[in-house]
């Protein structure tokens, strides 16, 4: 096992990030922009259904959403991604072939991350081999925190080369993570090993997406990049259910980030009922007229 060179940054000051995301999550953006901020959200989601009780016709209905946001508006973007359970990706490339709708499968013994890595390969391959466009794998958390981090920095390398051309997010499951420090270490492991993506939960666990939490994984993915060279995306994922909400992680990425981010190619919202939120604050800018989310199609 190739032994790998990560620096520990100097401890993260919890005050001042929280500071940070107060002053972002202040700011507001101009009436006229509002509605292309609206827009980009929505064309930012990864729609996703992650549940025992999942069917064949659950996910079916959920690519019918995706693809037929709502029908009285037309020019809606479309959301970047399904996300489901790995038998689910024959079932929902086939609802959304033609669409440029990607599908994403969870892999990796999701959500625990508790299998060995032949078993987690062999899971990784058969997603791609079915269709699947993105891989959502967990990390494994409990070798992270015994601090084995060589062991979970090549998992992911692993997980990467059996991708092949399919994008790879690495689920950091913040919520287990404990520190802000922790957050900043899984997040250079995970983008020196290979990941596309950093993704902060698998939703199964709370807290999920946090504030501070996705403004230290931003903040590693800036100095990553001014590092290497290279752009990796981000993914929140639980907790984010309101347009005002993505809205102020739009807001934070552009300030953190810039403009380039600014994109679903670098950055999701994992968060399948803020689109309904989103499809009712659309409406209430066209027609000045609110919307019961009810009157939307239901995941």
């Amino acid at each position: 096992m190739e032994t790998i060179n990560i620096q520990k940054t100097k401890a993260i000051d919890q005050v001042n990030t929280r500071e940070r995301v107060s002053r972002l999550f202040s700011r507001s953006i101009k009436n006229e922009s509002k509605m292309q901020a609206l827009y980009l959200a929505l064309s930012m989601i990864d729609l996703t259904t992650l549940e025992g009780k999942d069917s064949d016709g659950k996910v079916k209905q959920l690519c019918y959403k995706a693809s037929h946001l709502h029908y009285k508006h037309p020019g809606l973007p479309h959301v970047a991604a399904i996300c489901v359970y790995p038998t689910m990706v024959p079932i929902a490339k086939k609802e959304l072939e033609g669409t440029g709708i990607n599908v994403a499968s969870v892999a990796t013994a999701f959500p625990s991350g508790m299998a060995d890595i032949n078993a987690k390969l062999d899971e990784v391959k058969s997603v791609v081999d079915a269709g699947a466009d993105e891989v959502d794998m967990v990390i494994s958390r409990g070798r992270f925190l015994s601090g084995d981090y060589n062991y979970v920095s090549d998992e992911i390398s692993q997980v990467k080369d059996a991708c092949g051309k399919a994008h790879l997010k690495v689920i950091l499951e913040t919520g287990e993570l404990v520190t802000l420090d922790n957050v900043q270490l899984a997040s250079d492991i995970a983008m020196e090993a290979g990941a596309d993506f950093i993704k902060t939960s698998t939703g199964k666990v709370s807290p999920s997406a946090t504030p501070p939490v996705v403004l230290t994984m931003l903040e590693a993915i800036r100095d990553f990049q001014i590092k290497t060279g290279k752009k990796i995306g981000m993914k929140p994922a639980g907790g984010i259910g309101t347009a005002k909400q993505a809205i102020q992680y739009l807001v934070m990425i552009k300030e953190t980030l810039g403009d380039e981010w600014l994109s679903p190619n670098l950055f999701r919202f994992g968060a399948s009922s803020l689109a309904n939120d989103l499809l009712m604050q659309i409406m209430k800018q066209s027609t000045g007229q609110y919307q019961s989310k009810d009157y939307f199609s239901i995941d």
